[in-house]
């Protein structure tokens, strides 16, 4: 369960808030900086947030934030399809080899919301540095209207870990601190870049001469030829992973629609589930749910699916491209991952993605340690730190030339590729983040919609009805981008 605004102090209500769109990314081999667009003018600097900045030691060139040397660090990672190895074999070891002095405690915590929520509600163990990622992570968008989490501005204006002549913020991919940002203050850091899509095996398709299509009528007649196989075409896993599914049938809302589709439902406007565009959508996949997936899938978790997928009964499973290293172990070594944009196109073309920084890490406004949560967060956007995370996950990070040197796995080619053959056409949405209790709703429709007990009309209708009820709730922040 999220820490909801009723939870301590209640927040006074905020300005709506003014967060662009993930500006349009650049080839993420690479991370070229996209012509016309500002690295400063990504977030504004504003105040502390309230609290003292944790440190209590001496500011040098090599300790901007004022670190105390001998202070422990208390550091929550979630090891999901990254793992945690990255922390512990690269980012770690990096404070420590910047402060030898301290303690630093690692906590791999699957399900995030139960295990820190109570955490952060006693305002005494409360962790310096968390990773609030997976199927139960905490409320963003709450987190912020009761004030639990730290302004990061004084970890984007810091000198860089490389060059102390450029800041933090000058050494990211344009976009990245405002993905992060609630009003114009910046309180997470989105640190991967993720694109997602459709994922299917290259040796199976190889080996059966078939081809991802690029239009709606085509996959349909695709997915025919995968049954006729006696292949499930279609699967995902409805006990965890619903919102990976709900991401295919936004994306697949917004290339038909535009980008104003998604806009429009994160900033809660009248009728904004209703559009024609999301309807269009919905219809679509309840009819791929209908015909092509295996109703069964409903009650297994994503790695039972995907473990499936890599036995080549499966063959496309919707995720982002986290997937290829999280099912390392069990794909065969001749798998070959490949990336497959929701074959439809309507206002953007068909090679149109969606594309983001994900995976989010905070430090806590209480922390005991909040200088030496800054810095670690600093050091993992060193190119050492970027570097070695792509070297050992291979995905890319946001930071600039953080892939330089490192050979991705044909799954992380794929997504690269689609994500430059994308080009202006890439959409995101924020509701999952800013609004928990939508997101909740959409997993739970979504299932109810691809497992065939609603139809699209009513899965329209019934996340409408869940926005209005939040759009009405003056105790909810409200956020507008």
């Amino acid at each position: 369960m999220s820490i909801s605004p009723e939870v301590g102090s209640s927040p006074e209500p905020m300005s709506s808030l003014d967060r662009r769109t993930l500006l349009r990314r650049a080839a993420v081999v690479g991370l070229v900086a996209i012509p016309g667009t500002s690295l400063l003018s990504a977030c504004a600097t504003s105040s502390d947030g309230g609290a003292s900045s944790g440190g209590g030691g001496t500011t040098s060139e090599k300790n901007p934030l004022g670190v105390k040397e001998d202070a422990a660090l208390d550091v929550v990672i979630f090891p999901g399809g990254y793992t945690d190895k990255y922390a512990t074999d690269v980012h770690e070891p990096l404070y420590k080899k910047a402060f030898p002095k301290a303690t630093l405690k690692h906590e791999a915590v699957t399900e995030v919301s139960t295990v820190v929520q109570p955490r952060l509600a006693s305002g005494t163990d409360v962790p310096d540095m968390i990773n609030n990622s997976g199927s139960k992570l905490l409320d963003f968008g709450a987190l912020v209207a009761d004030k639990q989490l730290a302004d990061l501005s004084k970890l984007w204006d810091a000198p860089s870990v490389d060059d102390p002549k450029k800041k933090v913020r000058e050494t990211v991919v344009p976009g990245t601190i405002e993905q992060g940002s609630f009003n114009g203050t910046p309180y997470v850091l989105y640190y991967v870049s993720t694109t997602f899509g459709l994922w299917y095996s290259g040796k199976l398709f190889k080996d059966k001469g078939w081809t991802a299509p690029t239009e709606w009528d085509a996959f349909l007649k695709h997915l025919d030829d995968i049954k006729k196989a006696g292949i499930t075409p279609y699967g995902y896993a409805g006990a965890n992973a619903s919102y990976y599914q709900y991401t295919v049938i936004l994306t697949h809302a917004a290339k038909i629609g535009g980008p104003e589709v998604l806009k429009n439902i994160d900033n809660l406007e009248d009728g904004a589930w209703k559009q024609d565009a999301v309807k269009q959508a919905a219809t679509a996949w309840a009819e791929v749910g209908a015909k092509y997936l295996d109703k069964a899938f409903e009650g297994l978790k994503h790695t039972d699916v995907q473990l499936q997928q890599n036995q080549y009964k499966v063959a496309y499973y919707p995720s982002g491209d986290w997937l290829e290293n999280e099912q390392k172990k069990d794909a065969p070594a001749d798998f070959t991952y490949q990336l497959a944009p929701i074959p439809v196109k309507g206002k953007l073309s068909a090679a149109a993605v969606r594309a983001t920084a994900g995976e989010g890490y905070m430090v806590p406004v209480k922390a005991k340690n909040q200088a030496g949560g800054m810095e670690y967060l600093r050091q993992m956007l060193s190119l050492e730190g970027a570097k070695g995370f792509a070297g050992l996950i291979k995905s890319p990070t946001v930071v600039v030339g953080g892939t330089d040197g490192v050979t991705f796995p044909p799954g992380v080619t794929s997504s690269t590729s689609a994500l430059k053959a994308a080009g202006k056409d890439v959409v995101n949405f924020f509701f999952d983040g800013d609004y928990k209790d939508i997101e909740q709703e959409c997993r739970t429709a979504t299932n109810a919609l691809m497992f065939g007990r609603e139809t699209a009309d009513q899965f329209c209708e019934r996340m409408q009805k869940k926005a209005d009820v939040v759009k009405k709730d003056s105790s909810i922040t409200k956020f507008k981008r």
